[in-house]
């Protein structure tokens, strides 16, 4: 890796929930066992990034308050020229760039493969990862809408490795049928790999395939430039108290469904531990937070076309 002029750049890509940090942090633990020096770009849609407490060792830099492909685009180039000349002091062997879960890989890749950075970066891969658990109500017009599907479908088209994650959490039968629709988008020649908990072999996710992206990836000049997530959001609540586990459990399986994620950082009762917890595709998983990162109890909650009053609201009849 050290021997290569451009530094190699993989982007991983993949709506909301789908698991694309577990696929990151898995990629960092290779990194790391080849004796790589890593970088990562963390984009996030709110005001705060409550994940960064898993890359503490890391060489991370934050772009907040918007997706990458649209909103804060020449950000991702100033901390590409910061990442630059940062190298001169600390060289890097690769670099991983996280885009949210409402954007277009395409527009990275425009980045990456405009000058000067294409002098600078070699783009390996786009990982796109597919929640199968949620795929097919993904794709349904009856249960979402055509902002989630057209983006979807820019995230799927645009992957050069497909990464059909959560297979576990479906029956056998609707894995073909989930298969059988991501080849009629995508054709016959994508390469589509079936993980669990974003599990595969690392071999796979730092092949490089960036050629299958070059050569018509059936996105017209229309729908590329034109962002299907106009309608996203990420609320965050604030001073939240103490709470029982169970309850905070069912709350966050009773909100809105137009709540695609949510993540943050709680105090349980009977604790007096801060937990980080993560929840999507209506399950939730928790995971104690050291005290010494000082965090503070906090909700962010990412969704379409969300009523930030409604939120409020529900939140506060817990303690009524």
């Amino acid at each position: 890796m050290k021997s290569e002029k451009r530094i190699p750049v993989y982007v991983l890509s993949g709506f909301l929930g789908s698991g694309k940090t577990t696929v990151l942090l898995s990629m960092l633990e290779y990194s790391k066992k080849k004796g790589w020096q890593p970088g990562v770009i963390l984009n996030e849609l709110g005001e705060a990034n409550v994940e960064n407490h898993l890359f503490e060792n890391e060489k991370v830099f934050e772009l907040l308050n918007g997706c990458i492909c649209c909103t804060i685009q020449d950000d991702l180039k100033s901390t590409l020229d910061e990442l630059v000349l940062e190298m001169e002091k600390q060289p890097l062997d690769i670099l991983f760039i996280e885009g949210t879960g409402v954007a277009n890989p395409l527009e990275i890749q425009e980045v990456l493969l405009s000058s000067p950075y294409i002098e600078q970066f070699e783009l390996m891969s786009v990982i796109t990862v597919l929640d199968a658990s949620h795929y097919l109500e993904y794709q349904s017009i009856f249960s979402s809408s055509a902002e989630v599907r057209n983006l979807m479908k820019e995230q799927t088209v645009c992957g050069s490795l497909l990464l059909l994650n959560k297979t576990d959490l479906i029956p056998e039968g609707q894995l073909e049928k989930i298969k059988q629709k991501i080849t009629k988008i995508v054709g016959k020649e994508k390469v589509m790999i079936e993980s669990l908990y974003g599990k595969i072999n690392p071999e796979h996710l730092f092949e490089k395939r960036i050629e299958s992206i070059l050569v018509g990836n059936g996105i017209s000049e229309k729908e590329h430039h034109h962002h299907h997530h106009s309608t996203v959001q990420a609320i965050k609540l604030e001073d939240v108290p103490v709470i029982r586990k169970k309850t905070f459990e069912k709350w966050l399986k009773q909100l809105p469904v137009n709540i695609l994620r949510g993540k943050g950082f709680i105090e349980m009762e009977g604790s007096k531990q801060i937990y980080s917890f993560q929840f999507a595709s209506n399950k939730v998983a928790f995971a104690p937070i050291p005290s010494s990162l000082n965090r503070k109890p906090m909700i962010i909650l990412i969704g379409m076309g969300l009523e930030e009053d409604q939120i409020h609201k529900h939140w506060k009849q817990l303690f009524v």
